[in-house]
């Protein structure tokens, strides 16, 4: 699997920011859900030219999402993915997620 195939995109939250701005410089990506650790270390390396100490991986369930239709309420779910929490060593720095 390829390196942009891996990383889907990163998660903007303000949970991951807050992460991101400490002293332990923790990214937070949506990634493939057939990804591993491995896989999701090396894809890191390779796009962001950055050194990953570790990585976390956290499957997330769908939310319950309800429409209004002609027929009255339509029951559905969001998707499930696959969220990495991946830390980086001291004095790396995602350019693209920080936005400098």
């Amino acid at each position: 699997m390829r390196a942009d195939q891996v990383i889907i995109q990163p998660v903007l939250t303000e949970k991951s920011n807050i992460a991101r701005e400490l002293a332990e410089k923790k990214y937070t990506f949506k990634v493939a859900m057939n990804a591993n650790k491995f896989q999701i270390a090396t894809a890191v390396k390779e796009l962001f030219k950055v050194t990953p100490v570790k990585v976390n991986i956290v499957s997330v369930k769908g939310k319950p999402k309800y429409t209004r239709g002609k027929g009255g309420h339509i029951a559905g779910t969001t998707g499930d993915w696959k969220k990495a929490i991946v830390t980086l060593s001291k004095g790396d720095v995602i350019q693209a997620v920080e936005g400098l």
